[in-house]
């Protein structure tokens, strides 16, 4: 298994190249993977200048408002992009935002070709920008490499059309789904490797989502350690709908820089002052059934940039998540040990479904070896609706 698909293993970069136009835009895919999740509100872009069928210039988006990734590929290309041809995995922007649009930029360095992965889903640039460069005179080729294309952008394409961010569940548990004992040990089921992955994938999220029961029970940090990012991430996002955090969890200390969020039915009171005295913010949601609607938190989380989320539990909040199908793909870190224990809490909780027509399926399924233990991850589909999501990928040009 490649190292950056087990860091990254909802990013599918294509095995099978069969022409030259497939092998430079994979070039430009894997660039862009190299800032995927860190370049939020914008999506993760890859470009690539070839002249003379050789590389002469090539970048990708680092962050929201840096160079997009064509610009930086014109800068490396210098007087070398004349005449040649840029493979890009998203359509060029025709607008200008934090910075000018690319459309100006590949018009005036003379470049005669354009190869792209997929049409922007933003309704600014959607379809514009391939229009004005073909107006201009220069030949597009769209669609190569699409699949792919339209997985690096999946967070984006989603906040974009549903205005909601892309959903990832990473669940740590024993081969027989558990994840802590029944006296309420879980410190550690699965692997030091298996943490380690965990943390990159934390580094490249914008928000971390946890319930309150979890840091009752685990005072966890819910910080990305061991891995170098410019800015600390990813925000933290509390569910505790009777505000029960500790003023003390280790969370909310120095040693957890990034910003926490509390979603909670309870917006007042001593407890709310003493925890805005320390940073956070308090986030006000409307009670369910004495819940919180996990649909209503990530519009509200897609509302202030936020595209991507990772839950990490605990089995009644990712219950939760899969019960409103906000969930896009899921993990497990499965070891191999058996816990057992009818009071011992298992990886996805809730009421459950009460016919097998309903269950939630997954495709796509993959699974690799991490020391002693699996990986197994996969795309989650719900039964009774595919329609909007097909709807989605279609005004994106991904179906």
């Amino acid at each position: 298994m490649h190292h950056d698909t087990v860091e990254l293993p909802f990013l599918n970069l294509p095995a099978k190249i069969r022409t030259l136009d497939e092998r430079f835009m994979a070039r430009a895919l894997a660039l862009a993977a190299r800032g995927w999740g860190l370049t939020s509100p914008n999506p993760a872009v890859g470009a690539v200048i070839v002249k003379n069928n050789r590389i002469v210039g090539e970048g990708f988006h680092h962050r929201a408002g840096s160079f997009h990734a064509e610009r930086e590929a014109l800068r490396q290309a210098g007087p070398k992009a004349k005449r040649a041809t840029l493979y890009v995995t998203l359509e060029p922007c025709n607008h200008t935002g934090r910075t000018p649009p690319c459309c100006d930029a590949i018009l005036d360095s003379g470049i005669s070709r354009v190869v792209v992965g997929v049409p922007d889903p933003n309704p600014i640039t959607n379809g514009k920008g391939i229009s004005r460069l073909k107006k201009a005179g220069i030949k597009v080729a769209l669609g190569v490499l699409k699949e792919a294309s339209c997985q690096i952008i999946e967070p984006f394409d989603k906040a974009m059309t549903l205005r909601m961010p892309w959903v990832l569940v990473k669940i740590g548990q024993s081969l027989d789904g558990k994840i802590a004992t029944s006296s309420g040990q879980s410190k550690w089921i699965t692997s030091s490797a298996c943490r380690k992955i965990g943390h990159a994938w934390r580094a490249r999220m914008d928000a971390l989502l946890v319930g309150i029961d979890t840091i009752l029970a685990d005072d966890p940090l819910l910080s990305a350690r061991g891995v170098f990012h410019q800015t600390p991430r990813p925000i933290k996002v509390i569910l505790d709908s009777r505000l029960r955090i500790p003023l003390h969890a280790r969370c909310l200390s120095a040693e957890s820089p990034a910003l926490t969020l509390v979603a909670t039915n309870q917006s007042r009171g001593r407890k709310q002052r003493d925890l805005m005295r320390r940073g956070v913010e308090i986030i006000p949601f409307p009670s369910r059934e004495g819940r919180i609607s996990l649909k209503h938190l990530c519009r509200y989380l897609a509302g202030r940039g936020i595209q991507t989320v990772l839950i990490e539990g605990g089995g009644e909040v990712i219950a939760s998540a899969l019960a409103e199908k906000i969930v896009d793909r899921i993990a497990w870190f499965v070891a191999p040990v058996l816990l057992g224990g009818r009071e011992a809490p298992s990886s996805v909780g809730g009421r459950g479904v009460s016919q097998l027509k309903s269950a939630v399926c997954i495709e796509d399924m993959k699974c690799y070896k991490i020391q002693r233990d699996l990986c197994i991850q996969g795309r989650v589909v719900n039964r009774n609706g595919p329609a909007r999501d097909a709807q989605r990928r279609t005004r994106a040009g991904c179906h």
